[in-house]
């Protein structure tokens, strides 16, 4: 059962420990997702610093060179996320072994992003785990390392070692996390503000029955945001019946679909009220309300201020 609010969650504190030649893609998909919840929210649910094995600058793929806030033996926290991507094989040794083991005990859970798997499990962090990498290694890493249960997925959660095979795949492990640790809603909203067609699902989810029908219904929703159809529109649209689809979304996303659709429409507003000098009744108009006044307090129940008093701010 997800959680569709959770404002009770700690910060995360993350460190991402960056080896010449990771990938500006994996870093950025990563790292914006958390820059957006903390600017969604205006709390810094997420703090996070640049590590290398020594301090050193370390350079991308593309050239793009990176200044880290520490070497990876000053810092601990809650989650380890090791980023070598390419050129991965040549950073591995005894050096690199050790650090990692050592930073593994400091560190809530580790996560090894692309091909960061392989040197997790050269370090023997991922014996014993099950674990996937950038699917162009899948083959090498399982006949490398017999001792790691090898699967073929976008991520792979298990316990606290987390796997991931690539960029586009990192996006979806990060909001499949935010919505583990701070409520759907928040997840949600995240994909909405990055244009994701289908928000904030996770690889397990989106893969069964039920998480493509959630899909379904959010796209729905999302292209009736100005002109809001009922709930069993658009369980029919999304080919299911009323109760199926509360049911499979209270169980994939923990709400019913009525509070997920105000959601939504709740998070155009706020868009609108950030980004534009649309009038309060114009954005109403727009978000599907009949009125400004009900519109702000459905905003004021949700975010606990009014769309007049963001706008201020």
């Amino acid at each position: 059962m997800q959680y569709w609010e959770n404002s009770h969650a700690a910060v995360q504190n993350v460190a991402v420990l960056l080896f010449d030649g990771f990938s500006n893609h994996c870093l950025a998909n990563t790292v914006e997702p958390m820059r957006a919840v903390n600017r969604l929210t205006g709390r810094q649910l997420f703090e996070w610093q640049f590590v290398s094995l020594d301090g050193a600058v370390v350079s991308s793929s593309s050239g793009l060179s990176v200044t880290p806030h520490s070497a990876i033996g000053a810092v601990q926290g809650d989650c380890l996320i090791v980023m070598p991507s390419y050129g991965f094989r040549a950073h591995g040794g005894g050096g690199t072994h050790r650090a990692l083991r050592a930073a593994a005990q400091r560190f809530d859970q580790v996560i090894g992003m692309d091909t960061g798997s392989w040197l997790l499990a050269e370090a023997g962090l991922l014996d014993g785990y099950q674990a996937t990498i950038h699917w162009e290694e899948l083959t090498a890493f399982a006949e490398r390392f017999p001792e790691v249960e090898v699967l073929r997925e976008r991520y792979v959660m298990d316990h606290n070692r987390i796997t991931c095979s690539g960029a586009m795949a990192a996006f979806d492990l990060i909001l499949h996390l935010i919505g583990r640790d701070f409520g759907q809603a928040l997840a949600v909203e995240v994909a909405q503000l990055f244009m994701m067609r289908d928000s904030a699902r996770s690889h397990s989810g989106g893969a069964t029955p039920a998480g493509r029908l959630v899909n379904r219904a959010l796209a729905v929703m999302q292209e009736h945001l100005e002109h809001p159809l009922t709930i069993a529109q658009v369980a029919a649209r999304a080919g299911a019946t009323q109760k199926t689809l509360e049911h499979r979304m209270r169980r994939e996303l923990g709400a019913v679909p009525a509070t997920v659709y105000r959601r939504l429409r709740l998070n155009l507003v706020r868009k609108l009220v950030e980004e534009t000098d649309l009038s309060v009744a114009e954005i109403a108009l727009r978000a599907g309300y009949a009125s400004p006044a009900a519109m702000t307090r459905a905003f004021r129940a949700a975010f606990g201020t009014t769309p007049r008093a963001l706008r201020q701010n």
